[in-house]
């Protein structure tokens, strides 16, 4: 199995798009590709359930699970997907026997915040903890399924904080989860002005962080960018790690180029 997390140069630029693109051109190339949006701030009801429309187009965009694999919470106890009791950091589950069923939205986004607002804020708003803790379970449980290929992606840029300390207690941010559970990322360029400082930026960061860019991915978020090829050009030239795709505004990106993008990070 490979696990990715998907950054990006800033909000807005693109991640879930990027990520449901991998995950179908994944698909078509017969990989069992699942997304995971651990936290997602702006949400509406629909049937009793809090609902992220980015976690609910990864949901989409995953694999669907054959019979006997969906596991569903059934508190309490560990287990694994046997419901033995196992050493694994899982609450007991029961498996559901039903065939071709798409995974539950709350197992792909497992905290569904209800403003859209920075997590932290719409977070300590709602009594909500954003752990360690809760964020790995999730991965754990993914993994249970044993995908070919596992795209976690993140909200807003690199820093994401999820709690903002003092000068007793540092800030925590995403990124902290992302080094602890040390994966390898791939990050989304916004292709537009500014996007030269913040891909160099972020990119800084990542490594800093002592973690690899699988490749980066340029994604045309206006359609009207001016020099787009030059800047292209330039990122191309001071990014060490591959472009592993190029995606254009509002139109399908090229299929064999996605190919292309899976064959280097599966």
């Amino acid at each position: 199995m490979k696990q990715y997390f998907i950054t990006g140069t800033d909000t807005e630029v693109g991640k879930t798009y990027v990520t449901c693109q991998l995950l179908n051109a994944a698909q078509r190339l017969s990989l069992r590709a699942i997304g995971y949006k651990p936290i997602a701030a702006g949400c509406e009801l629909v049937n009793g359930e809090w609902v992220n429309e980015d976690a609910l187009n990864i949901q989409k965009a995953s694999a669907k699970i054959r019979v006997g694999e969906v596991i569903e919470d059934v508190g309490g106890l560990k287990a694994d997907s046997n419901n033995r009791k196992s050493g694994q950091t899982l609450p007991l589950r029961q498996i559901n026997r039903k065939s071709g069923q798409t995974l539950p939205l709350r197992q792909i986004n497992p905290i569904a915040l209800k403003p859209a607002i920075a997590p932290h804020i719409a977070a300590l708003e709602e009594g909500v903890t954003l752990t360690f803790d809760k964020i790995a379970q999730g991965l754990d449980l993914l993994k249970t399924y044993q995908p070919d290929l596992l795209l976690m992606e993140g909200a807003g840029g690199w820093r994401l904080p999820l709690t903002v300390g003092d000068e007793y207690t540092p800030t925590y941010y995403l990124s902290d989860v992302v080094k602890s559970l040390k994966i390898d990322v791939i990050l989304v360029v916004g292709m537009r002005l500014g996007c030269l400082n913040h891909a160099l930026l972020t990119a800084e960061a990542i490594r800093a962080d002592g973690l690899a860019i699988k490749g980066w991915v340029a994604n045309d978020v206006t359609g009207n960018m001016t020099r787009y090829q030059e800047n292209l050009y330039s990122l191309k030239a001071m990014l060490p790690e591959p472009l592993l795709a190029e995606i254009p505004y509002q139109s399908e990106p090229n299929e064999e180029a996605l190919f292309a993008a899976i064959e280097q990070i599966r």
